[in-house]
């Protein structure tokens, strides 16, 4: 995926302000406009200004644009990094969000989810001057754990702000948030009263803050279904044997049964995230080979060799 400096795109320098930005947004759209530029590429061009401009001149996707930095420019290999947007806290719905596809892949990966999220949003009307106040979203970022036990976390988030300059700003807050037990990746905590605020005697909006889970070096989750990878030693696989194994809340006991295979999944029902049903917990088998850095390693496979009938390769015909 390329990597769109948008910036670059409208030829302005990062700490440009929030009119700077208009302003040349306009001149450039005038001049490679379709119906005034007949040149090779200038539709093009147009079609890049509009995208940069889409991102730049609204303060809170600039803001979540911006977190990336300026040294993520990678071509083709660039990947947003994990969580880059967990805690960013984005109003409302995007009322001139575009149908998908007509931006580049660049801005739909980082931009689609939280359009698509807001386009839920329950819309408030205006009525003698009183309205309520639009609904917030954050994406928050939790441990398996804690969907595991529950938990009280206190949340850092992050709203954009244009000061008197014309410069965006971010602004932080920190609320504290209860995790339900059972909580599962993409599912929304709403906290009402927490958006913002209303006008004359509306009732202020509420946030929504949608779960994701730290990657985790062990565990994979899958809906409520959690697995890992168990290594386990050739003679375990071959003989059987009884194994200590990680979960989520602590180490239980395994069995491995004579003849088992790289691959293999041992079940713990309900094991996974609670629920109404729980999840389950799934041990994926991977034999693991001894290395042969000793002259004691290599004559005991050296040995193995000589002894053992075994061709690995029978199945394909290979002697």
């Amino acid at each position: 995926m390329d990597y769109k400096d948008y910036y670059e795109t409208l030829g302005l320098k990062r700490t440009a302000t929030q009119d700077e930005i208009k302003s040349t947004y306009r001149k450039l759209a005038r001049k490679f406009h379709p119906d005034v530029n007949k040149d090779e590429g200038a539709e093009d061009k147009f079609k890049a200004l509009g995208e940069a401009y889409e991102v730049l001149k609204d303060p809170e996707k600039r803001a979540a644009y911006d977190q990336l930095g300026a040294n993520w420019q990678e071509g083709q290999n660039f990947r947003p990094p994990p969580e880059w947007d967990s805690g960013f806290e984005y109003a409302g719905a995007d009322p001139g969000a575009a149908d998908e596809g007509a931006y580049s892949d660049f801005f739909e990966n980082l931009f689609g989810q939280a359009r698509a999220a807001g386009a839920g949003t329950r819309q408030r009307g205006r009525q003698e001057f009183h309205a309520a106040g639009q609904d917030h979203h954050a994406k928050i970022t939790i441990d398996l754990k804690d969907a595991y036990e529950g938990a009280t976390r206190s949340i850092s988030l992050r709203s954009p702000e244009v000061d008197a300059s014309g410069h965006v700003q971010l602004k932080e807050r920190t609320i504290k948030v209860k995790i339900p037990k059972g909580i599962t990746q993409g599912q929304h905590i709403r906290l009402a009263g927490q958006g913002n605020p209303g006008m004359g005697r509306g009732q202020a909006g509420d946030l929504y803050l949608e779960i994701h889970f730290h990657e985790d070096p062990v565990f994979s989750v899958d809906g409520r279904d959690v697995y890992f990878d168990l290594p386990i030693a050739p003679w375990e696989a071959a003989l059987g044997a009884k194994v200590k194994a990680p979960t989520p809340t602590g180490v239980v006991g395994l069995n491995v049964a004579k003849g088992a295979h790289t691959g293999q999944k041992l079940r713990l029902k309900g094991r996974g995230i609670p629920g109404k049903p729980a999840g389950d917990l799934y041990a994926v088998l991977q034999i693991v080979l001894p290395p042969a850095n000793t002259d004691k390693d290599r004559a005991f496979y050296e040995q193995m060799a000589r002894e053992m009938d075994f061709n690995p390769r029978a199945k394909l015909g290979v002697k």
